[in-house]
């Protein structure tokens, strides 16, 4: 689905606009499985809910992997930067305190696609939320614990 040969580096002409969906990917530094364990991913997902509460943005899906996340969201009073900023830095003081560690958590910056066609929302949420049986995580993503998506 979605393709990502540029994720590291961050898009020139960047621009976010309000009302409209995209589907934000970050990583963690050194692709750490930092989230192997569910109740740490839980501290990423207090984030996006604290978008919502914030108006910067609603989630429309998003997963939490051992190693990143893909969070399709539909952007409220904010710029991509900026919730893209919020999510990372709190989330990582959270999780830092939560395991008693210092350091980098996110690599620097993200990706994101903007999701142009009505067409294409339904394909994009399906790819977000089936991320961990194509890794081989769970056969069934029910069995998964770090995934949502609003129509559900």
């Amino acid at each position: 689905m979605p393709d990502f040969p540029h994720a590291s580096r961050l898009r020139a002409g960047r621009s976010s606009q309000s009302g409209q969906i995209y589907l934000l990917t970050a990583v963690t530094q050194n692709r750490a499985p930092i989230f192997t364990n569910w109740r740490v991913g839980r501290l990423v997902v207090d984030q996006f809910r604290q978008a919502l509460i914030d108006d910067r943005a609603d989630s429309l899906a998003w997963v939490v992997m051992p190693d990143h996340f893909h969070w399709l969201v539909e952007l409220r009073n904010a710029t991509l930067p900026a919730l893209m900023l919020a999510t990372k830095s709190r989330s990582a003081r959270a999780i830092n305190a939560h395991l008693g560690r210092t350091g980098r958590l996110w690599q620097k910056g993200f990706h994101d696609r903007a999701i142009r066609r009505e067409d294409d929302l339904l394909a994009v949420a399906r790819y977000v939320i089936a991320n961990p049986i194509r890794a081989g995580l769970v056969r069934r993503v029910h069995d998964y614990p770090l995934w949502d998506a609003k129509w559900l």
